[in-house]
Order: structure tokens, then sequence, then C-alpha cells
């Protein structure tokens, strides 16, 4: 039933992707007066009027507000300029480029949103249609012109040893791994961007490194081990932890060979290794394709999509078929298939029946499950943990608002609290549920509030908005700066400090209330009257709270005295949203030591492997708890894949 019902789901959000894209540009609005007379004719009549000339158009994308400065003849667009944004670097700037080009080429809004940026492809088509209307365009008719691929019909007939569908972490990793074994590979990625998550990812683990041996930090294997199977209730593969744990660090050492070069960070007691430069990353990693994959024979496809995996008349994976972004579709005919989708965390839908509730998804928008449905499809297994998240940050509701409106370090003050464990942290209903000194850790933060659905409450009293602004963070006695990834405080680093002073924070507080995404009550009672609380069921867990800070001692959930900061004794009193950051979805197939994915007997498909988080589910049991494993799983999978994959290839 599994099967069924998450392939329906992965048809209807298809479907609903392409008409959000259709419809993208609904909520347009007018912003100045055309410019003077810059557009030309170019002889081609789109049977569309516009009157010529050059207009400025704005609407807003995933990161903030795009805008745009638009050329117009008589009877087409000629020009579309991209004059601010603040996408993310590589996949939003890339859709950006790819979604103008299609406009121009076709003259048309019916533009598919660009896989893995549908927000940035659909805030640029409203931005265009914002012009179009200024410009005096049929916006309808421009929205219905169908887009006529170069290519549609043609099909194209190719062959390799392995096939790898994915080109993040874990399927470069698969196809330069497969090379360097001598295996011809094809390499094929939907979207224009070399990389995937680990574009964006900070560290990954990768044990007993020999970068953490000459730091003189070791991990005790056998006891790791032991408590990484504890931790997940034993509902976990032995064999694939032990694989892990004893064979990470050896990724390290091979990433540093090709040129990835990652930095070790005694992280509390944990190994982290801190990927490259965020601007480096995607070329280190075309870089490694070049050299083992495309001087092998190989080819690294971009904006090409694997759509179905062919299999021969006994089940045995044959290769996959492919579409690329011209129409073309590709026939690929190999040995093994490396599937490395990265999982289904950006579908709502599927995330919010097999785990229970949305949340945010702060990983990748091209991560749907098209993957998976294609192993399923071909008779792969559909685990009991299908519903594991990568719960990972906590997130500020408030946050994307508040940089509309104020520097970073500014608008980044509800989410840094969110970290720190000297403020109350209540549930929907107003009830108290933790040990706050969980935000001092991503996973545990992320996880203790997911029992209360996507978000709680973070609590914040005037008083303690005064010492903030007088003292800064040490003022409500933070015990260390919040322990927010780096790219989260890479704007401000220099404000970045516990003695800083919060300038303008109460300000700034009130703008988040006034936004609609946090609250404020002058008592008590109208706060939680305001946030959708219990009244009764937070005026009694307030009260013990202000208790446990009187006395020193938290009998509830044993808080640290230290951490049990003084709110005073009126108001107002504001609730910012805490929301959970999904970062990847880490259940989907199974796969045995050599990465063969397993079927509904658990023996392994003939030719079919899985990498990365697709098969992140042999790791834990429904719940994501280690920092830096999704990265450092994915690169140590890859290699290991890659070579399985090749070896079986060549054997053949």
């Amino acid at each position: 039933m599994k099967k069924i019902k998450c392939k329906h789901i992965l048809v209807f959000v298809l479907c609903l992707t392409m008409v959000t894209s259709l419809l993208g540009g609904c909520n347009s609005k007018k912003n100045q007066e055309p410019g003077g007379n810059t557009g030309t004719e170019s002889g081609t009549d789109t049977g569309i009027k516009f009157k010529a000339g050059t207009y400025t158009g704005e609407s807003e994308g995933k990161e903030g507000t795009i805008k745009v400065e638009v050329t117009f003849s008589d009877s087409e667009i000629t020009d579309i300029q991209v004059v601010n944004q603040s996408e993310t670097e590589g996949i939003g700037s890339e859709a950006l480029e790819s979604v103008k080009t299609q406009v121009l080429e076709g003259q048309t809004l019916a533009v598919d949103a660009v896989s893995g940026a549908t927000e940035t492809s659909n805030g640029l088509l409203a931005a265009v249609e914002d012009a179009v209307q200024q410009a005096g365009g049929d916006v309808e008719l421009l929205k219905n012109k169908a887009v006529v691929k170069e290519n549609e019909g043609k099909v194209e007939q190719l062959s390799a040893d392995v096939v790898v569908v994915g080109a993040g972490a874990s399927g470069v990793s698969a196809a330069v791994s497969a090379a360097d074994k001598g295996a011809k590979v094809i390499l094929i990625e939907k979207t224009a961007v070399i990389g995937g998550a680990s574009n964006l990812s900070w560290a990954g683990k990768f044990y007993n490194s020999s970068a953490a041996l000459d730091n003189k930090v070791k991990v005790e294997v056998e006891k790791e081990i032991a408590d990484w199977i504890a931790n997940n209730h034993w509902r976990v593969d032995a064999a694939a932890i032990r694989q892990y744990v004893t064979k990470s660090g050896e990724t390290y050492d091979w990433l540093a060979k090709k040129g990835y070069q990652t930095t070790f960070l005694d992280f509390g007691g944990e190994q982290l290794h801190v990927l490259p430069e965020y601007d480096t990353r995607q070329e280190l990693l075309r870089n490694m394709l070049n050299d083992s994959v495309e001087k092998g024979g190989g080819q690294v496809l971009t904006e090409t999509t694997g759509k179905k995996l062919l299999t021969s008349e006994s089940g045995e994976v044959v290769g996959v078929s492919a579409q690329k972004a011209d129409g073309t579709t590709l026939e690929i005919s190999a040995k093994s298939v490396v599937l490395a989708t990265g999982g289904y965390a950006a579908n709502a839908k599927m995330v919010k029946e097999l785990f229970g509730f949305e949340g945010i998804n702060g990983g990748l928008g091209q991560n749907i499950g098209e993957g998976l449905q294609m192993a399923w499809d071909a008779g792969a297994k559909v685990p009991d943990n299908i519903g594991g998240q990568m719960l990972h940050q906590t997130l500020s509701k408030a946050t994307e608002n508040l940089k509309k409106q104020y520097d970073s370090f500014k608008a980044s003050y509800p989410v840094m609290l969110c970290y720190l464990p000297n403020f109350m942290n209540v549930g929907p209903s107003g009830a108290r549920f933790r040990d706050e000194t969980a935000t001092l850790t991503a996973v545990a933060a992320a996880n203790t509030s997911a029992f209360n659905g996507p978000y709680h409450l973070v609590i914040v009293s005037k008083q303690q908005l005064e010492k903030l602004e007088e003292e800064g963070m040490k003022g409500v006695n933070a015990p260390a700066l919040p322990g927010m990834p780096p790219e989260f405080y890479a704007d401000f680093t220099e404000q970045f400090t516990l003695d800083n002073p919060w300038k303008d924070v109460v300000k700034v507080f009130d703008s988040m209330v006034e936004n609609g995404d946090g609250y404020k009550g002058n008592t008590i009672e109208e706060l939680a009257e305001n946030a959708g609380m219990d009244a009764e069921t937070f005026t009694e867990e307030y009260n013990n709270y202000i208790k446990a800070v009187k006395d020193g001692k938290d009998t509830e959930f044993g808080k640290n005295a230290d951490y049990l900061t003084d709110m005073g004794k009126e108001g107002p009193y504001y609730a910012i949203v805490a929301q959970i950051n999904n970062l990847g979805s880490v259940g989907g197939l199974l796969v045995n030591t050599k990465f063969k994915v397993l079927n509904d007997d658990r023996v392994p498909i003939k030719g079919l492997y899985a990498v990365g988080l697709e098969s992140e589910g042999v790791l834990f049991n429904d719940t994501y708890v280690g920092n830096g494993v999704g990265i450092g799983y994915s690169f140590t999978s890859g290699r290991l894949g890659g070579e399985d994959a090749a070896d079986y290839a060549l054997i053949k």
C-alpha cells in the first residue's frame, strides 16, 4: 500500500509544480512608470503587442526581492536584466539565468520552474509579468503560449558500465570512484548545478581521520558503535554503522587527494570536518569529475532527469531512461545503476503523510522522491522507517521578513534567541516541554521540539530584551555564542559576540509581531490569547518557571541554575515562533554493505545500488541523531558504493 500511495503523491506533486509554475506570477504589483523607448523591433511577430521601452518589475523569490529590467519592442520581449536578487548562489542564480533564457527564446511565461529552485523561478516569472503589465502586454496570452522543446520526441541511445543518477556529494563520489576502477561512467543530474546539498552544508563527520588523529582526537570505535546502536533502539543495521564508523576516516584522505580539502574541527569532542569555502565547492567537484569520469571516456550530463529504471525480463536493472532539458529522451544502457537522488524532503505532501507534519524544508527543492519511486517500481522494499527526517537546526519564522527591514544582525535577533538555553520554551499549548539546554545542540533542539509538531514558542520578557539592548547576550547570562551553523551568521561575523549590544531590539521584536511572525502581550494571559495557547496551561507553566528562577532549582526538567534567567515582573512579553528545519529525509531504501538495493525479501536487486540520503535509513531508526553524519556518510557511501558498482559491472 505504501508504494501505491507514495506514487500517487509524487504524481500529484509533480502536476502541482507544473501548475504553480504557470500561475507563479498572479500576485504581481506595479512598480513604476515606463522609462525611455529603448526597445527594438526584431521582425518577429508574437501576436502580442507592447508599448516599447524598458520597465522595472519586482516580486518575491525564495530569499528576498527579485528586481528585473525588461526591455520590449512593439512585438516581443527583447531583453531581461536581473538588477537585484539575493537567491542562493549556484542553485538560485543558475535558475534565474535558465528561466530568463527560456522566456526570451520562447516569448512565453509558461516556463517550467527549474528543478530545485521553484520559488526562485516563480519569483522571476512574476517580476517579468509585472513588467509585461506595465508595457501593456497580454499576460494571459503569454502564460498560455506553449513551450516547444527543440528535441521533443527525439530518442538517443547511450551506453556505459555504470550510470549514476544525481550529482550531489554521494553521486559525484560514486561516479569518481567507479571511474577510477576503470568503469565507463555516465553521471546525470536534473539541475544545472553539481554538488547538491553539499553546496549548502558546513561540515561532515569522518571518524578517526588522519587530521583528527594528528590533532590527538580519537574516538573509541567499539564504544561509538555500541552507543549508536543503543541510541537507535537497536533497530538499525549494525554492519552498516560499523562500516561507516571504520571507513569514513579514509574518505577524508581520499577527498584531500582529489583536491577537495576539508578542515578538521574538534566540535565539543565530535570529529567534524568543515567543507571548503562555499563558492569553491562546485568547481572542486567538477574538477574531480573531469579528472576521473570524463578523462575515462565517461560523461557528465546536467539538466537531465532520470525517469525510469530499465529492467530485463528477470528483473535485473540494466539502465536508465532520462530526459534532457531540450526534450531529448535518453535510453542509457548500463551494467549497474547507482541512485543518489537525495530522498524526498522537498515533497511536502509525502513528508506530511510519512512523518506527520510538513515542517520547513531547509534542504534542496529538487529532492522530491523520484529516485525512490524508480527503485520501488523496480521492486525495492519500502522500509518501516521511511518517514525518518534529518531534523537539524531551528529557524525563526520572523527572519525572512525582518531582513527586508533591518540589517542581517538585527534581523537575526529572534533566531539567535532560539539557540540559547536562557529562555523559556513552550509548545503550542503553552506547556513547557524540555530542559532548554537542548538548544545548544542543533539535532537535540530539533528533535525535542518535534514532539510538539512543526514549531514551538520561545518566551522573552521586556526585562530580558532591555538586558540584551544594554549588554548583548552577556546580559542574559548566555553561556556561549549561539551554536548556529556558520552560514547563519556569515553576514555579521564581527557583530557576533557575547558583549555586543543588541541595538533596537525592542523595535525589531515589535516589527516581528507587526509582520505576523510572532506574538506580544502586555500580560502573560494576553500573550497566551494572542499566541493561541491555552491560557490556564501557560499561566501555570509560567508561574512554575518563575518559581524555578527564584529558587535556582528547576524541579520539572532539571535545567542548570546558571541558565535560569530572571524575566522581571512586568510586560510586555513576546513569543518567537521557532520552526523545525528539515534538511533531508533519511529513510527510503534498504541497502547491504555493498550498497546493493534490497527487495521485499531483503535480497539484492541485481544491478541496482543506492548511496547518500537515499540509503541513510540503515544508520537510523526513525530519527537522525548525528551532527555531520549526513555529509560524512554521503561522501563515504558514494566512494564505497561507486567502487562496488564498478566491480559488479566490470566482471559481468
